[in-house]
């Protein structure tokens, strides 16, 4: 079968550095002994590398052509195993990875979430691992530059953020890797980076999380403006701020200048407002 063409509408970029793609690859090693699954392998260039590793290991890609493509070069994902096979299980899931219940993708149990994430919808990618971050310890890969440094910011600093926030209020960022553009087919018009993120300690936040989200995404939409502008928002007419609520001094600060301890701790004060 010939290489499959990269879509545009896919937003595709095929990694064809193979020295770059087992740097990738071997990020999920830093949670050794669970399942792995790959987002978009594309042509199976990293895929090639974490096929290899001693997992559980399942891929999943929207695209018919490379799934096909898979399914033609890599016979480790089309051979069914024989009932009593010490062989550990692999798959090619065709679907919509933002679409998928990932509860069922390892019968419930914890996986490392990995790939070439296409840069349209890495920040959606990174939503649904929060959402489903008791099931995933460990996320790594390759995404866009700004992105990746938006992610792994910290307070004080225009590239800190709503992704920054929410990210690191449950994961550990570390910035691994910076990848040129030369290095895909077609080239990107903006640098790579490979991030790996790993669970932190916390369990609960201490604060309503749903409003902690609405908070963070609310200040940072008017990231210019002190707090005690942007926060109106969360109150209207039938739930107004009570007296003296904007005079707090935490107030006159804007979003880039808290660190996640003093969200949480605005959050608390939102909600007892409303």
């Amino acid at each position: 079968m010939k290489q499959v063409r990269p879509k545009k509408n896919l937003g595709q970029h095929f990694l064809t550095d193979l020295n770059i793609a087992k740097r990738i690859a071997d990020t999920v090693d830093a949670c050794p002994d669970i399942p792995v699954l790959e987002v978009g392998p594309g042509m199976g260039v990293m895929t090639q590398y974490l096929v290899e590793k001693p997992r559980p290991f399942k891929v999943v890609e929207i695209d018919r052509e490379s799934v096909a493509y898979l399914q033609e070069h890599f016979p480790e994902f089309t051979s069914p195993l024989p009932p009593s096979s010490l062989l550990l299980p692999r798959e090619i899931i065709s679907a919509d990875f933002l679409k998928m219940d990932l509860r069922e993708v390892f019968d419930g149990q914890q996986f490392v979430l990995t790939g070439n994430y296409p840069y349209d919808i890495s920040s959606q990618i990174f939503f649904k691992m929060l959402d489903n971050k008791d099931l995933i310890p460990c996320c790594t890969g390759m995404i866009q530059h700004e992105v990746a440094v938006r992610m792994a910011s910290q307070p004080g600093n225009k590239q800190y953020g709503v992704l920054s926030v929410l990210i690191q209020a449950w994961y550990n960022v570390e910035y691994l890797f910076t990848v040129e553009p030369g290095v895909f087919n077609p080239p990107p018009k903006v640098q790579s980076a490979v991030i790996r993120m790993t669970r932190n300690e916390v369990t609960n936040l201490g604060c309503d999380e749903q409003l902690f989200r609405r908070v963070v995404k609310t200040t940072f939409n008017q990231r210019r403006k002190m707090l005690r502008v942007s926060l109106r928002q969360i109150f209207d007419a039938n739930h107004p701020a009570p007296a003296g609520f904007f005079d707090d001094e935490i107030m006159t600060r804007r979003p880039e200048q808290l660190s996640i301890p003093q969200f949480i701790e605005l959050t608390n004060k939102v909600a007892s407002a409303l």
